[in-house]
C-alpha cells in the first residue's frame, strides 16, 4: 500500500509547522502587496508625477485586485483541495485539480485583459479618474500598461498557493521575492532616469511579474509530492466544482474589497469636491492620493495577516482530510492570537507615527493640506486594525476547514454589507470625515460576528476530534 503524501503535516508539532508555512507565505503576500505600493513610492518622490500620479495609481489599483480576486480563488481553492486530497490519499484528485486550475488561470486572465482593454474609460471613470485632468492622463498610461501584465500576474499569484500545497513553502516565497526585486531595481531606472513616467513603473511591474511566472512554471515540472501528468491538463469541470467553492472566500474577499473601494473613491470625488480646501482644481487629487496611501499601508497589514492564516490552509486541510482535527483545533487559538499581535503592532505604527508614514510618499514636495489630511486618514481610517486581521484571519481559517458557505457568507457581510453601506451612508451625515469612519465602524461589528462563529466552530472540532487523539502541540 503506498503511504500517503506530506504525512508530516499531520505528526510534527503545530507551532513548527506555522513557522515553516505561515512565514513564507507572509512574505510571499508582503512583497506582492509591495509591489504597487513600492511604485507609489517611487511616483510620489518624482517631481514631474506627484500626487497626481499617486491619484491615478489609487484610481488603477483596484483594478489589480480585481485581477488578484480571480487569481486567488482559483489558487487558494486549488491549494485547500490538493491539501486535503493529499490528506486523504487521493493523488489523481490532487494532480487534475493542479492541472485545471493552471488552464482555467490562463483562460480567465486572458479575457480580463480583453474586458478592460475594450472597456478602459467608463472603468477608470468609475473609480475616480476623472477627479481632475492630470490624473486622468497619468491613470490611462498606467493601466494601459499593468493591464498587458495581467496574464503573467494572475498566473504567478495562483501557483504560489499551489506551490505550497505541494510542500515548498519557501520556492513560492523565493519566486514572488525575485519578482519584486526586479520591480524595485527597475523603478528607480525607468521614473527617475528615462523620465517614462507612469509607462516606466507599470513596466518595472510587469518585468517583475514575468520573472515570477517562469519560475512557477519551472516549478511545476519539479513538483515533490505530486507530479503532472498530461492527463492533468483539462478542465476537469468535476473537480473545479469541488475546489472553486474553497477558493469562493478569497475571492469575494478580494471583490468586495474592490466594491468598497469604488464606493469609497466616489464618495471621496463627490465629497471632497463639497470641501472648502479640496473643492479647489489644484488640491483635489489630495484625498483620493492620500487614501490610496493609507489603503496600501492597510494593505500591507492584510498581506501579514492573510499570509499567516492562507500558509495554515494546507496544514489544517490535511489534518481535517486525516480526521485530526484536534490538531485544527489548536492551530486556530494560536493563529488568533498571532493575528492580534500583528493588528496591534500596526496599530501604534499608524497612531504615534503618521507623519513619517506619509513623508515616505512625497509630503515634502506637498502642500500642508496634503500632510494634514494624511494624518487625520491614518489614525481614524485605521482605528481598528487589530480586529480587521482577527476577521480576515477567521475568514480564511474557515475556508481551510472546506466550510466555503459560512466563510464567504462572513466576508460578504464584512465588505458588502458593511463595507460598501458604510462608506455610501456616514458620509452623508459626516462628509468627508464619514468615508474615514466607515472602515472601523465595519470592523468593529463585523468581529462580535467572527468571535461567535469561532467559539462555536472550535467547541465543534473539538468535539468531532477523537477521544484517543494525543494533545496537539
Amino acid at each position: 500500500m503506498n503511504q500517503k503524501s506530506n504525512t508530516f503535516l499531520e505528526t510534527e508539532p503545530i507551532g513548527s509547522l506555522m513557522k515553516k508555512y505561515a512565514v513564507p507565505c507572509i512574505i510571499s503576500l508582503l512583497v506582492a502587496a509591495l509591489y504597487n505600493i513600492v511604485d507609489q513610492i517611487f511616483i510620489a518622490n518624482a517631481s514631474y508625477l506627484g500626487s497626481y500620479g499617486n491619484a491615478a495609481n489609487t484610481v488603477v489599483y483596484p483594478l489589480t485586485v480585481v485581477a488578484l480576486a480571480f487569481a486567488v480563488m482559483i489558487g487558494d481553492g486549488c491549494c485547500a483541495f490538493v491539501s486535503i486530497s493529499l490528506g486523504a490519499d487521493k493523488k489523481e484528485d490532487a494532480h487534475k485539480s493542479i492541472g485545471s486550475a493552471i488552464v482555467l488561470c490562463i483562460l480567465v486572465s486572458l479575457i480580463l485583459t480583453a474586458i478592460y482593454l475594450i472597456f478602459q474609460d467608463p472603468i477608470l471613470t468609475l473609480f475616480g479618474g476623472h477627479v481632475n485632468e492630470e490624473t486622468y492622463h497619468h491613470a490611462r498610461e498606467y493601466f494601459f500598461w499593468i493591464t498587458v501584465g495581467v496574464p503573467f500576474y494572475m498566473f504567478g499569484q495562483a501557483m504560489n498557493p499551489v506551490i505550497r500545497s505541494d510542500g515548498s513553502p519557501k520556492f513560492a516565497m523565493a519566486a514572488t521575492l525575485a519578482g519584486a526585486v526586479t520591480n524595485i531595481i527597475l523603478d528607480p531606472i525607468f521614473i527617475f532616469i528615462f523620465k517614462w513616467g507612469m509607462m516606466g513603473a507599470a513596466a518595472a511591474t510587469i518585468l517583475g511579474q514575468i520573472l515570477t511566472a517562469l519560475l512557477s512554471v519551472w516549478y511545476l515540472y519539479h513538483m515533490k509530492a505530486i507530479r503532472l501528468k498530461r492527463k492533468s491538463f483539462g478542465f476537469h469541470g468535476k473537480l473545479a466544482r469541488r475546489y472553486l467553492p474553497l477558493g469562493l472566500c478569497s475571492f469575494l474577499s478580494q471583490i468586495s474589497l474592490v466594491a468598497a473601494m469604488a464606493a469609497i473613491q466616489n464618495m471621496t470625488l463627490k465629497y471632497g469636491a463639497l470641501d472648502p480646501i479640496f473643492g479647489q482644481t489644484e488640491y483635489a487629487q489630495i484625498p483620493m492620493a492620500v487614501l490610496g496611501i493609507v489603503m496600501k499601508f492597510f494593505q500591507i497589514v492584510i498581506s501579514i495577516a492573510v499570509g499567516m492564516s492562507a500558509g495554515c490552509i494546507p496544514i489544517v486541510g490535511y489534518n481535517v482530510g486525516a480526521g485530526r482535527k484536534d490538531r485544527a483545533a489548536g492551530l486556530l487559538t494560536r493563529l488568533i492570537t498571532a493575528e492580534a499581535l500583528v493588528g496591534a503592532v500596526a496599530l501604534l505604527i499608524v497612531e504615534l507615527f503618521p507623519r513619517q508614514l506619509i513623508g515616505i510618499f512625497g509630503a515634502a514636495n506637498e502642500s500642508t493640506y496634503y500632510t494634514d489630511f494624511a494624518v487625520k486618514c491614518f489614525r481614524t481610517y485605521l482605528c481598528m486594525m487589530i480586529l480587521a486581521t482577527v476577521n480576515k484571519a477567521a475568514f480564511i481559517y474557515l475556508q481551510s476547514l472546506g466550510k466555503a458557505f459560512l466563510s464567504t457568507m462572513l466576508s460578504m457581510v464584512r465588505e458588502i454589507v458593511f463595507g460598501v453601506g458604510f462608506s455610501l451612508l456616514l458620509p452623508r451625515f459626516w462628509g468627508l470625515d464619514g468615508v474615514l469612519y466607515s472602515m472601523p465602524v465595519s470592523d468593529v461589528l463585523t468581529f462580535f460576528i467572527t468571535v461567535a462563529v469561532l467559539i462555536y466552530t472550535y467547541r465543534l472540532l473539538l468535539a468531532d476530534s477523537p477521544k484517543s487523539a494525543p494533545q496537539s502541540r
